[in-house]
């Protein structure tokens, strides 16, 4: 029991108390979580009998329980509902984590028992999840230096203390930059194209703050909708300056000599466990498998996406000289150039659209797609504490009444929380002492707010994401294996996102969209001319988006996959990497690296390419589903059994084939994204 959070909790569902939680209790909780981790840790080290797989690699999976649940708790609220003394905490603590982390994988007598265990393996009988969890044990130590002489052990605990600060240091940067970028426009006509919705909200913020006009800021919300809209091509240039150079103004929110020294300290802790770069150290643990196979698909779908991207690029352009007159398409005429095509094409905007997606549908589409899919029902509950008061919590049960999981909701953003969506888990499924413990899983976006006299009202994009973390909540909640580590999203980094991808389908489809999308004021079904539009447009300028995303695969790949020392200019550097893909003319002003915080912040370094690959998986999938009907329960039913009740127990490969029968096929992406017929 720990005597500052009182942990297990006496609360509902053993839930986070929210309210009870002191700022100032984390740390002393943190010391003593470590304290009784390492007594844990002691007694498998100390236990005279020999090692087996019960007494070692079970004991240590469960070790350090209390340390797991009070880690979750800190790091998600340093997410979502960040402050200065968080902040303070999260800079203090990570060094310490990563040192206990390198405490456990540097212990010389508990490797001793692991890989005593490991050695006997054959002889073991052990079930296919057993076999996984030794093997994941056995590598999460070879791989962290547990077979490395005494002085190179103690280098790699150097740079993983420095290397747990810069990550932080590097997502604090981003975040003091998004906040303290605002701009406020006083003369209506410099924001005309702007819808109504949008300048509504930029008025309420402005309000908030005490300020005459209309405030716009970075977060996501409040940037898209300037940049898709505003006619003022000086403000959205404005914009897109201030956007694209967070980190790079040379002064102390930078992140240049940051990302040169992750990059330069991920090689070298690389080199020390013997692997070529970080890369072919990090996709050793991936579908890829290796940096040369990743560099090949993405450069294979370059070659297909390339002259249909650069067709795309010369439509645009040429619209926007007859239109504007205007020479050079910049960045930041992107987006508005697009929007005013695809409106012309498709006479489809998102202002047309947004009124069919108020967000509470779109929440009742995604539980009600989920029931038909997987007979799950989501009942809101107000018995369980929230970390803020906007955020919806919920109770999931099976449709015989049993007890799913506990999912939290959090749409809107707000100072302290970063920009973007992602999915979350307070506390992972597991079975222990025969009872099955069922997760508490948590979604993260930042959508439009409502405001004084509409309700949030999403945009298409914000819909398909919604869906997209809601399919890795899935992938959370349906969880059923033994082990914590195994469990729920706990897989390989490059098939982590099939279950949230595949979900987004459902969003272009007319069986899904009737559920769900209905007028706002009116309760009229959504025109079957828009969803036909919807569907037509999904393919719209998809070269240049492919293009875009195989770029930041290839600029990740080009940080890992090779030896970084002889970089000493970010910009230069990620000017090489962008050669081949790049359609704007560069922006001397701007650079993507500095704020690429998927790569220097969160855990995509040398993995963004998954989305891709994932990309793949997804489209294979939904064929499946397509040629079945797409509510069909049996294609549903294997896609639960044999990929999101799974986790991480068996080789993602060997899951899929199961579900589908064969290994995927690029195909069915080429030809959804319309770059080969």
């Amino acid at each position: 029991m720990n005597k500052y959070l009182k942990i297990p909790f006496a609360t509902p569902y053993n839930s986070a108390p929210f309210s009870k939680i002191k700022t100032e209790d984390f740390m002393p909780s943190f010391v003593e979580s470590m304290d009784k981790a390492r007594a844990e840790i002691d007694d498998i080290v100390e236990n005279q009998d020999p090692p087996t797989f019960e007494n070692t690699i079970e004991a240590l999976e469960f070790a350090g329980e209390q340390l797991d649940i009070i880690s979750s708790i800190f790091f998600n609220l340093n997410s979502a509902e960040t402050n200065k003394t968080i902040q303070e905490i999260a800079q203090e603590v990570s060094p310490m984590l990563s040192e206990f982390s390198n405490d456990i994988t540097l212990n010389q007598e508990l490797f001793k028992r692991i890989k005593s265990v490991y050695d006997s393996r054959e002889q073991l009988n052990l079930t296919t999840e057993q076999a996984r969890l030794l093997d994941k044990k056995y590598k999460s130590f070879s791989r962290n230096g547990a077979n490395l002489p005494e002085d190179k052990k103690l280098r790699l605990r150097e740079i993983d203390k420095k290397l747990s600060q810069l990550k932080l240091k590097f997502g604090e940067h981003v975040l003091a930059e998004t906040n303290r970028f605002e701009l406020l426009v006083t003369d209506e006509n410099d924001i005309t194209g702007l819808p109504e919705g949008a300048k509504e909200a930029a008025k309420h913020l402005a309000e908030s703050k005490e300020k005459e006009g209309w405030l716009f800021t970075l977060d996501y919300p409040s940037y898209i909708p300037f940049m898709t809209y505003v006619e003022n091509r000086a403000l959205r240039k404005k914009m897109a300056l201030a956007f694209g150079s967070k980190g790079f103004h040379k002064d102390d929110l930078d992140n240049q000599d940051i990302v040169l020294e992750i990059a330069k300290l991920r090689f070298e802790r690389a080199q020390l466990l013997g692997y070529k770069t970080h890369a072919h150290f990090v996709l050793e643990e991936r579908m890829a498998e290796t940096p040369e196979k990743v560099t090949e698909f993405l450069n294979e779908l370059l070659e297909k996406a390339k002259p249909a991207a650069e067709r795309e690029f010369k439509t645009l352009e040429n619209f926007a000289k007859e239109l504007d007159g205007i020479d050079h398409l910049e960045k930041w005429d992107g987006a508005y150039y697009s929007e005013k095509l695809k409106q012309k094409l498709f006479n489809l905007d998102d202002e047309l659209l947004k009124p069919y997606f108020k967000l509470e549908n779109v929440i009742d589409g995604v539980f009600t797609v989920a029931n038909k899919l997987y007979d799950l029902n989501f009942e809101l509950i107000d018995n369980i504490d929230k970390y803020n008061d906007e955020v919806l919590t919920y109770k999931v049960t099976q449709g015989n009444g049993a007890l799913v999981a506990i999912f939290y909701a959090d749409f809107f953003p707000r100072p302290g929380k970063r920009n973007g969506a992602w999915m979350t888990v307070y506390k992972p499924q597991f079975v222990k002492n025969g009872e099955n413990h069922r997760p508490h899983i948590s979604i993260v976006c930042n959508f439009t707010k409502p405001t004084k006299t509409k309700p949030s009202l999403l945009t298409f994009n914000e819909v398909t994401t919604l869906f997209h973390e809601f399919g890795h909540a899935l992938h959370g909640m349906l969880a059923n294996t033994t082990y914590p580590s195994l469990s729920g999203t706990s897989v390989y980094w490059d098939f982590v996102e099939l279950p949230s991808q595949i979900l987004e389908n459902w969003c272009y489809e007319k069986e899904a969209l009737e559920i769900f999308a209905k007028h706002y004021e009116t309760g009229e079904m959504i025109p079957m001319e828009y969803v036909k539009k919807i569907k037509e447009s999904a393919t719209f300028n998809e070269g240049m988006q492919t293009l875009r995303q195989l770029s930041f695969g290839l600029l990740d790949m080009s940080w890992h996959g090779i030896d970084p020392s002889k970089i000493t200019d970010v910009k230069t550097h990620e000017l090489e990497a962008f050669e081949n893909s790049r359609l704007y003319p560069d922006v001397p002003e701007n650079c993507m690296s500095t704020a690429f915080s998927h790569i220097f912040q969160g855990g995509y370094s040398s993995g963004y390419y998954s989305y891709k690959w994932a990309e793949v998986l997804d489209a294979d999938a939904f064929e499946y589903f397509k040629e079945e009907g797409i509510f069909s329960k049996t294609v549903a039913g294997k896609f639960r059994t044999h990929v999101l009740s799974q986790g991480g127990t068996e080789d993602p490969m060997v899951l899929y084939k199961r579900f589908r029968g064969k290994e995927p096929e690029p195909e069915a992406l080429l030809k959804r994204a319309g770059l080969i017929k």
